[in-house]
């Protein structure tokens, strides 16, 4: 049936998953307890499911010994590894929130979550890269240098208390891992079952800090019947069985880990492997290759690392069939390289926000395939969708313009003690509103057309970035590509197209500008064009347009003109 107006609903024969997640969790274990849960290559950790609920269960009673009731709050600070994934469900299992912070962060931005979130616990990685998360609490609470693990006296912080390493802390008030699992002794199998038996599906039990461009990150709080349902169907859409399994190169603090990776997996007795810590183009392909999977996961700028590599052909990649590309618009020539250089005949595109558990659309493998690189797909199961007129509220007629909204199980319980900003985003009937300006088809396939905010207003004309960066793409010489506004005193903003060329290629310019003329019409040609490898990203591989901006407003000498 084809509609006349921009609204859908996602049909299912699949039920909601009526049950928080540890109820979930052991109802796998008893189902695939011998299957493998997780593979951790950098750790040279396997672990299967009944094996993995030991370990969980483990920390879980831990948390319980240490004081932490249903509704606390426990901040996770590392990359991914095996031990992130066992506190993900630890906590499930003990009622406990987690809270989940980008290992990106530094002093003040954690200072602002724990603060705020009213963390009773961290748990942490001592070491990444450039980040030293020890010391870094260490400054914050300095305290912990002669003080007892687990019993933090902090004016600054007065709810919190405990401080884990991942491993092994030469700071006193810092628990090693081994030494917090002894307190388990303390607590018995029967008492975190009595604690299990009163958890509710609809209670908070993840808080998730959204990375705004402007102002203090807010911490959108999900329910077990958010995320659990959520991973569900994401990998329900991808037609996964306990047999698949999935490469998670994307962090774990994100939705897009550990909701679409470790849940979705979880949902399925599938088994989530972790190449590296962080993300490493030639780890994730030995993995692929190594562990024989069937699926990858990332956001389209890992795909086209991956591609680029010099080693590309090397690696066996014939075991893939499917996987997500999500987090981001993704470039049609990409997509195809996808589902011909990596055998992922099945790739889908998934769109979504933290807010909305993540994911609202998604393509599905029956898609035509020029939907399947054209738009976001259809609606989700059990997801209601409409694109209105920003102006006035009303539902804008399918092919019109207009800002998404969702509906339903996946959408927020709120922000984390902020109802303004709540009520901000859910209106009164439920509504979230995304942000994302997008067109809907008489089909219900949905084209993001991108951030009402990123749209650039040129001497009147409406121009959206992602148009201009598909045409791009479509150029031999050009690896990646993004475009956003500054401003100008004539036409009020100009375009400029930040370029990363493919290695060889060798483009001005005025290569690029004359490679637009008569292609795409005059007032979306680039005014200027930056060729750079170096674009600002957040740690999930999301380009930061507004630091694009500011950099270019910078280097162009255009501070004067800047109003926004």
């Amino acid at each position: 049936m084809t509609a006349s107006v921009s609204y859908a609903s996602g049909p299912s024969d699949k039920p909601l998953l009526g049950m928080p997640i540890a109820e979930l969790f052991d109802n796998i274990v008893g189902e695939y307890g011998d299957r493998e849960a997780v593979v951790s290559l950098h750790q040279g950790e396997r672990l299967t499911y009944r094996q993995l609920a030991e370990r969980v269960d483990t920390l879980a009673r831990a948390f319980m010994t240490a004081g932490f009731t249903k509704g606390d709050r426990v901040g996770i600070w590392s990359p991914n590894n095996l031990e992130w994934l066992v506190t993900q469900y630890a906590t499930a299992k003990a009622g406990i929130i987690l809270v989940t912070i980008n290992p990106a962060y530094r002093v003040h931005e954690l200072a602002y979550v724990l603060e705020q979130s009213g963390c009773r616990g961290l748990v942490l990685q001592n070491q990444f890269k450039t980040s030293d998360y020890e010391a870094m609490i260490c400054e914050l609470c300095p305290q912990l240098a002669g003080g007892d693990a687990g019993k933090l006296d902090s004016d600054k912080f007065p709810r919190l208390r405990t401080i884990i390493s991942m491993t092994a802390s030469a700071v006193s008030g810092i628990y090693n891992w081994d030494e917090f699992l002894i307190l388990a002794d303390s607590t018995s199998t029967e008492e975190l079952a009595l604690r299990q038996s009163v958890l509710d599906m609809d209670e908070a039990i993840n808080i998730q800090y959204t990375s705004g461009t402007t102002g203090f990150p807010k911490g959108a709080t999900l329910s077990h019947h958010n995320i659990l349902n959520n991973g569900y169907f994401v990998t329900s859409t991808m037609n996964f069985t306990e047999q698949d399994r999935l490469v998670v190169p994307v962090p774990l603090y994100h939705c897009f880990g550990m909701v679409m990776g470790n849940l979705g997996c979880l949902t399925h007795g599938a088994c989530a492997i972790y190449p590296s810590e962080g993300f490493e183009p030639e780890a994730v392909l030995k993995a692929v290759q190594q562990e024989k999977a069937t699926a990858l996961y990332g956001v389209p700028t890992m795909f086209i690392a991956e591609l680029a590599l010099p080693t590309f052909a090397d690696y066996d990649l014939a075991s893939l069939r499917t996987g997500i590309m999500a987090g981001a618009p993704c470039p049609v020539e990409t997509m195809k390289q996808v589902n011909d250089l990596m055998h992922m005949t099945e790739v889908e595109i998934a769109y979504g926000m933290t807010e909305t558990s993540p994911v609202s659309f998604q393509t599905r493998v029956d898609s035509p395939l020029d939907k399947r690189v054209s738009t976001v797909g259809q609606v989700h199961p059990h997801v209601e969708v409409k694109i209105i007129d920003a102006g006035t509220g009303k539902i804008c007629q399918v092919g019109e313009m207009g800002e998404l909204c969702t509906r339903g199980y996946s959408v927020m319980l709120g922000y984390w003690e902020n109802a303004d900003a709540t009520s901000a985003a859910i209106d009164s009937s439920g509504w979230m509103h995304t942000g994302d300006t997008a067109v809907m088809d008489a089909e219900g396939y949905v084209n993001i057309v991108g951030r009402i905010k990123d749209m650039i207003v040129r001497g009147g004309e409406n121009v959206y970035p992602r148009e201009i960066e598909e045409f791009l793409m479509t150029h031999d010489g050009i690896e990646a590509v993004q475009v956003t506004g500054v401003p100008d005193p004539k036409f009020g903003e100009e375009i400029i197209a930040w370029i990363s060329l493919k290695d060889g290629a060798k483009l001005t310019e005025d290569d690029v500008k004359q490679f637009c003329q008569g292609k795409i019409a005059h007032y979306k040609v680039p005014r200027y064009v930056r060729l750079s490898e170096d674009f600002p990203m957040t740690v999930t591989g999301k380009v930061q347009k507004f630091k694009m901006r500011e950099i270019s407003i910078k280097e162009l000498g255009l501070e004067e003109l800047q109003t926004a």
